[in-house]
């Protein structure tokens, strides 16, 4: 916790205009870890719309250890993509943001995404469909609501931040036990707080939560504290994040192991040696448990701490992406999703299953069956991907290296 109690008068220095000569440079260890989630995330949402497999793939009883594993990693990604969206937003009051200008960007910001998650993101990059009958959230909301809380916390004495952000993550899940039923006529705002799933909200009209908020804010909530230790000497905030990271994962390793606490599901012995350490491993991410945080972040704070040591020359081109995550992510869905289509035309003659409401309306004939490619596949369309990416993820970010206008900070 020596982290979370850098002197709040560092906060307090900043809250006025600094001058331009003592304005911190970006770090590109924060950079390349976020364009590392972002690429990471990209293959996610590949195998989503390209594979071939009809089931969950962290499925004991179905899965394989090449599409387990092509799931399981990717769990890294949100976690670290909010507790960085928390980390980002501490270092730019080093850059000459007052605390009354960041509370408002992180306002302003939050209900932007909560915007775009709700339309762009929904309708041209999940559904290609404008259909308002159905609303389904994800992370992009779950930053947007943890920024306008953030904007709040960012009052308080840096130390009340960090304190409220791990107890948050450590007992958010002793609010497991009330179920949304327990809350009567407002089991809809549980849904969204803290259990998730769906509900109506009026006839013909459905709301799907699937990045419950609360355990998300305090992620946040920590990964803003977490941005003191980045002011520290290179070697101080180094071994501080190694260390850090080692103690979350080794807390991961033994409350995983008693089955007490931290999780809803329990590990348990499998078929062989691989499956049981894929049944320990493999923790509740909706909503995101205990276990499955620390799982995560502490492995990211040990990559975090490698990485600003050294950064190897062939991650390099990924810096770009770090830098501009969110125009990034508004492309990669669309693409992704487009790139099916055309694929499916073109082996099929149809695609109409990619498609809603109003290109296609209801009744639609079901899918063909032999849809969809293996691993192998897969990959190969998530690199293209990346690649596609690239030149208008480094256009964006040498346009937002070059001008100020206050617009490319919502990009």
């Amino acid at each position: 916790m020596s982290a979370l109690s850098q002197p709040v008068d560092l906060l307090s220095q900043r809250a006025t205009q600094i001058p331009v000569s003592t304005i911190r440079p970006r770090l590109d260890s924060v950079d390349v870890l976020r364009g590392i989630i972002m690429v990471l995330m990209a293959l996610d949402h590949t195998r989503g719309f390209f594979s071939n497999v009809p089931f969950y793939p962290l499925d004991l009883e179905k899965t394989n250890p090449a599409l387990f594993i092509t799931r399981w990693i990717t769990h890294y990604c949100a976690p670290l993509f909010v507790f960085l969206a928390g980390t980002g937003a501490f270092l730019s009051s080093t850059r000459g943001k007052s605390k009354r200008d960041l509370s408002w960007f992180l306002l302003t910001r939050g209900a932007w995404l909560i915007l775009l998650e709700i339309t762009f993101i929904r309708w041209f990059g999940w559904s290609f469909s404008l259909d308002v009958h159905f609303i389904g959230v994800g992370v992009i909301w779950a930053i947007g609501w943890s920024m306008v809380v953030l904007a709040g916390l960012v009052h308080l004495p840096l130390p009340v931040i960090g304190a409220f952000g791990v107890a948050v993550i450590a007992g958010h899940n002793l609010l497991d036990s009330k179920p949304p039923d327990h809350f009567g006529s407002f089991h809809w705002l549980w849904r969204i707080l803290h259990a998730g799933g769906g509900f109506s909200y009026a006839e013909g009209y459905s709301f799907g939560a699937g990045y419950p908020l609360i355990p998300w804010v305090g992620v946040m909530a920590a990964g803003y504290a977490f941005g003191s230790v980045l002011l520290r000497n290179p070697l101080d905030r180094q071994r501080w994040m190694f260390r850090t990271g080692a103690l979350l994962t080794l807390g991961f390793v033994l409350l995983r192991v008693s089955n007490v606490y931290g999780d809803p599901g329990n590990w348990s012995a499998q078929k062989n040696d691989l499956f049981t350490l894929f049944s320990f491993v493999h923790c509740q991410k909706y909503p995101p448990s205990l276990l499955y945080l620390l799982m995560t972040l502490g492995p990211g704070l040990m990559l975090l701490a490698v990485l600003d040591r050294r950064i190897p020359m062939w991650l390099q081109p990924v810096v770009t992406f770090g830098r501009v995550p969110l125009f990034y992510y508004l492309l990669h869905l669309p693409l992704i999703h487009a790139l099916a289509v055309l694929v499916n035309y073109g082996r099929f003659g149809r695609a109409e299953w990619l498609f809603g409401w109003p290109l296609v309306s209801s009744p639609q004939p079901p899918p063909p069956d032999g849809r969809g490619f293996g691993l192998l596949i897969v990959y190969a369309v998530w690199i293209l991907v990346v690649l596609m990416l690239y030149p208008v993820c480094r256009w964006f970010a040498d346009l937002k290296r070059r001008r100020r206008e206050v617009w490319l900070s919502y990009l």
